[in-house]
């Protein structure tokens, strides 16, 4: 195995026997190194490989600024996450999520922590995801003695979501596009107003929609939990709203044959209500 491009001296790309892409990692082992000279196997601490073409440049950009010790971690994280996701995950995700946790790091030292505001719906929608991202917490804690709080998890998890979506054929993406676009669309004439873009809300109600639709993609449906008080509470208590609710509803049954649960419901009977409600929550 040979040195086919050097991104710093302790990380390398070669190509392994199967003539895959490879990123090679070790402690000094591409120090006083050329390309086209072999790689001494007993530096090499971890290798991954590289599926989809440029992924490598990116990774060179980022190293230029970033410690390849957060390279290791996130290799460390997407080897569990794809033991244990029934999806592909995008090899790109070598590169968003080291550049993720080398920021949030720096913010960390600097004494800045930041809330995620979609905590709440990414801890109930993505379950699976979000305690492969409690999973992530303790490698970087492991390797760096930085304790990040649920937040961050959220945000880890997040990436994972994400990822998943560049799997799916352009049909699906188009069909998740139309999807979010026709209820904010509906949202706004049930309303007759403008939504606050900027806003908090509007964020929510968007990934709310957004992980409707992938769930709708992967043919998943949410448990089946709601206590039938709370329902007939919630459409007591918004009342245009859960009508809204009731509309799209009927769309999505007659263009996707796809039938709201009474949890869907709720939430999106919540959301619609926040992101149409002119006071700041």
């Amino acid at each position: 195995m040979e040195i086919k491009k050097i991104l710093n001296n302790n990380v390398v790309v070669s190509r392994n026997e199967l003539n895959q892409e490879i990123v090679v990692m070790g402690r000094g082992l591409a120090f006083q190194k050329k390309v086209g000279e072999p790689i001494e196997p007993l530096k090499i601490q971890k290798t991954f490989v590289l599926e989809t073409h440029g992924i490598a440049e990116k990774l060179a950009k980022l190293l230029r600024d970033t410690s390849e010790q957060y390279l290791n971690i996130s290799a460390k994280i997407l080897d569990y996450a794809r033991a244990q996701l029934p999806y592909k995950i995008d090899e790109y995700l070598y590169v968003a999520l080291t550049d993720h946790i080398s920021f949030a790091i720096s913010r960390y030292k600097q004494g800045i922590q930041l809330k995620n505001p979609l905590l709440w719906e990414i801890r109930k929608y993505y379950k699976q995801e979000f305690q492969i991202a409690i999973k992530a917490l303790d490698i970087i804690e492991s390797d760096t003695g930085i304790r990040f709080d649920e937040d961050e998890a959220a945000s880890i998890a997040l990436h994972l979501v994400n990822s998943q979506l560049s799997g799916e054929n352009m049909a699906a993406a188009v069909q998740i596009t139309e999807m979010v676009n026709t209820i904010l669309k509906m949202v706004k004439y049930h309303f007759k107003m403008e939504l606050d873009e900027g806003s908090v809300n509007y964020e929510r109600f968007l990934t709310h929609l957004r992980f409707f639709a992938i769930r709708f993609i992967r043919k998943e449906k949410l448990d089946e939990t709601a206590d039938p008080f709370f329902f007939e509470q919630i459409k007591l208590k918004y009342p245009d709203a859960y009508a809204c609710t009731k509309k799209i509803e009927a769309y999505l049954d007659k263009h996707f044959s796809w039938n709201l649960s009474k949890d869907e419901a709720i939430y999106l009977t919540i959301h619609i209500h926040r992101v149409t409600n002119r006071q700041k929550i």
